[in-house]
């Protein structure tokens, strides 16, 4: 008995299944083709780089040129349902006229309901939790060089069919949790831009609305110092520490991407500064404890008497990557670095400066947290409400952002 049978055997008694060439109609889109590409047609198409879990990413939109003919067939109506042929087949998205004309291309399948009694928006949630969650369709692709999905398999994929009202209401509710999701990323985002600015601010009016003075870098506040890098901070190479070597313990290893683990041994007092030495040049990391500085990276130890968050924030702001070399993996010429010079505020407005940015990080972190537990929760409501183990068909559930 396969995953398709199971879920079958578990669902609500009143639930029908249908196939999807049965309830859609399915049409892939127009190949790229740069022998017919003329420039004098272009209209904008979705890839399946465009295309999502549940949402759509219209960014950037390629151009190619459609024919009349193809305009008539291949334009987007609202509702419909976009899935991938290839790279992550069976991802799924819904259209809702978000630009006024869009086509697609042929690495993706357009669904458009045909069966009155199909809510789009409630199959774009099932495919969902069909491919991540519940390993319903497995092995559905067909194995070439490369994985893809093919219109005659789509068509024969199941689908579980509540009444409409209840499809709504399902989704109705995924909706309005995916809703507070993009919430969460949105105050995200503008809080990250609020820190950007504030770093570019800070870092060169800072906080006392000081007289700024000239110097042979630009203006500063009157009371900061212009210092050479290697007297606020000693950048020093990190350390070999092989995998086999990583005893289990409570001391965090840190490299060019951040923590890597935990061992028993100290190598670095704490607090310190850890940045990309290669790869990831410039991003910084704060660790308040006691840590191994791994060779992917170059740590601090010597602040010179600064404070060491102040130096985490300065090092967000200051542009690494003009004093890395190399071709294939750039590395950052420390040399370079500690003869730059920069302006450094009293040790007093530094702490000053770090603790406000320590606010703005800490918000982060909290919106950051409330995300994932909304994800979670999609996830887990998601699993419950679409193999029928949480029923909403008799609440009061309001569905006209998804009965449009």
């Amino acid at each position: 008995m396969n995953n398709d049978d199971l879920f079958l055997d578990c669902l609500p008694e009143n639930w029908d299944v249908v196939k999807i060439g049965s309830a859609f109609d399915i049409k892939q889109g127009k190949s790229l083709s740069s022998r017919k590409q003329t420039g004098e047609y272009l209209k904008p198409f979705l890839r399946t780089s465009n295309v999502f879990w549940g949402r759509l990413d219209l960014s950037h939109l390629d151009e190619m040129d459609f024919t009349d003919d193809e305009c008539k067939a291949l334009t987007l109506e609202y509702g419909d349902l976009l899935v991938c042929e290839g790279g992550d087949i069976g991802r799924t998205a819904i259209w809702k006229n978000e630009k006024k004309e869009c086509y697609y291309q042929n690495h993706l399948h357009r669904l458009r309901v045909k069966d009155e009694k199909i809510e789009p928006l409630f199959i774009m949630y099932w495919m969902e939790v069909a491919l991540t969650q519940l390993g319903i369709y497995e092995g559905f692709g067909n194995k070439t060089t490369i994985p893809n999905l093919s219109s005659s398999r789509l068509k024969e994929f199941i689908l579980p069919v509540p009444e409409k009202k209840e499809q709504q209401r399902i989704a109705a509710v995924l909706f309005k949790i995916q809703q507070a999701i993009e919430i969460q990323e949105s105050i995200i985002e503008k809080t990250r831009e609020l820190k950007k600015s504030t770093l570019h601010y800070v870092f060169t009016h800072g906080l006392r609305g000081e007289k700024l003075k000239e110097t042979e870098i630009g203006p500063m506040p009157d009371s900061w110092s212009l210092k050479s890098f290697a007297e606020f901070a000693t950048l020093h190479r990190g350390y070999d520490l092989p995998i086999q070597d990583r005893k289990k313990g409570s001391v965090l290893i840190v490299g060019s991407n951040g923590v890597a683990g935990y061992h028993n041994q100290a190598r670095v007092k704490g607090p310190g500064v850890v940045t990309g030495r290669s790869g990831s040049i410039g991003i910084s990391y704060y660790v308040e404890d006691d840590y191994w500085p791994l060779n992917t990276g170059l740590y601090v130890e010597d602040f010179h008497g600064n404070d060491p968050l102040y130096v985490h924030y300065f090092f967000q702001s200051f542009n690494f990557s003009k004093y890395a070399a190399g071709v294939s993996v750039p590395t950052l010429n420390r040399n370079l670095v500690h003869a730059v010079l920069i302006s450094v505020p009293p040790i007093g407005e530094q702490e000053e400066i770090a603790n406000n940015l320590k606010i703005i990080d800490h918000k982060i972190d909290l919106y950051a947290a409330k995300k994932s537990v909304l994800q979670d929760l999609f996830k887990t409501i998601l699993n419950k409400l679409m193999t029928g183990k949480i029923r909403v068909k008799d609440l009061d559930i309001d569905v006209s952002e998804v009965s449009a």
